[in-house]
């Protein structure tokens, strides 16, 4: 069994090569791509970027390289972890790609992606490892890829299965993608019901993202109009400050003005002081602003205990948001975006 002050020591040092703020601020006045990717070459993302850009140049093949470092990254750190006390979290953290893999793929099938594409934004860091998922991409529709999840005898076919039917009457994806995120909400939290430091951690951490979800899902309800009735049937259980009855009620709001109010006992009040115009400018702006605050959750984790394996979802946490800023800071220079505007954009922890 690996010892956690050793584990915690090697995080820790992974956690020191992560760009800092000064980095960062090197990479925003870069005046083009490719001279972003010309600095990114003199750190640990050298690798990555050679072995993309050989066969990918441009902004895809830098995304690509982004992705294999995160891979690479999630990879390490479950050989870390195996067979020791850290393991269990990592999994739960990992197994949130195994469901993003899913979506990914049956969003792809149902408007007829090509595969090649749908691989681009596959991330094998969980259960579901790079030859599995091929397997999936391979398949003709989308009932053919959750059938061949059952047979394989993997968790996430269950909620797949039983919705399907319904999804099949009412023709809407978001019945499927809500049903594998409360299957996996229910399971992280099943593995962590118990009284330790590190359990109420990460449960903290997990509830606080379904709180996050259960806010962007409301505000984009209220925008598209959907009935409220309708609404209470894609809210997940188990937040960490709205319960049901406080999102019931948020749900019932005719205006958007109305349904934060209920957040102002809550940390999520940030929400009510958001300048916003119009329907579509408040969706960006507060899911993104619900983002920040989500990763910033996250990355506190790592400043816990010395001795705490929470310390290892923290550095993942800094690691995933590493990757969002090489990727806002890539795109924006492709497109030409101002420094002004890239620098809003960052999220700094």
């Amino acid at each position: 069994m690996m010892d956690t002050g050793y584990v915690n020591a090697r995080v820790r040092g992974m956690h020191s090569f992560l760009l800092d703020k000064k980095a960062f601020d090197i990479l925003i006045v870069r005046p083009d791509l490719d001279s972003v990717i010309s600095e990114l070459e003199k750190t640990l993302y050298r690798e990555d970027l050679e072995r993309a850009l050989v066969t990918t140049p441009g902004i895809h093949g830098f995304e690509n390289a982004l992705r294999y470092n995160l891979i690479r990254t999630f990879r390490k750190i479950l050989r870390l972890v195996e067979g020791g006390t850290g393991e269990r979290y990592v999994r739960i953290f990992l197994a949130k790609w195994d469901i993003h893999n899913i979506k990914t793929i049956l969003r792809g099938k149902r408007v007829h992606v090509p595969a090649s594409e749908i691989r681009d934004y596959l991330i094998p860091s969980g259960d579901l490892d790079e030859a599995t998922l091929n397997e999936l991409v391979k398949q003709p529709d989308l009932k053919a890829v959750i059938d061949l999840l059952a047979v394989w005898g993997y968790e996430w076919a269950t909620p797949l299965t039983l919705h399907f039917g319904e999804f099949t009457q009412r023709n809407d994806l978001v019945i499927l993608e809500y049903a594998l995120d409360q299957y996996y909400y229910q399971w992280a939290l099943s593995l962590i019901a118990g009284k330790t430091r590190d359990e109420k951690t990460i449960r903290d951490l997990i509830s606080t993202e379904i709180d996050v979800t259960n806010i962007k899902c409301i505000l984009s309800l209220n925008r598209d109009g959907i009935d409220a009735a309708d609404s209470a049937q894609v809210l997940l259980e188990g937040g960490r400050y709205l319960d049901h009855n406080m999102l019931m009620m948020m749900v019932n709001e005719p205006t958007v003005t109305g349904l934060l109010k209920y957040l102002e006992s809550t940390p999520y009040r940030f929400l009510l002081k958001l300048p916003v115009e119009g329907k579509r400018a408040l969706m960006s702006v507060y899911q993104n602003a619900l983002d920040i605050y989500l990763i910033k959750q996250g990355v506190a984790v790592f400043r816990c205990d010395p001795l705490s394996v929470s310390i290892v979802i923290g550095y993942l946490w800094a690691k995933y948001n590493e990757i969002i800023n090489l990727r806002i800071i890539g795109r924006c220079k492709n497109i030409r975006i101002s420094l002004e505007e890239i620098e809003r954009e960052l999220i700094y922890v």
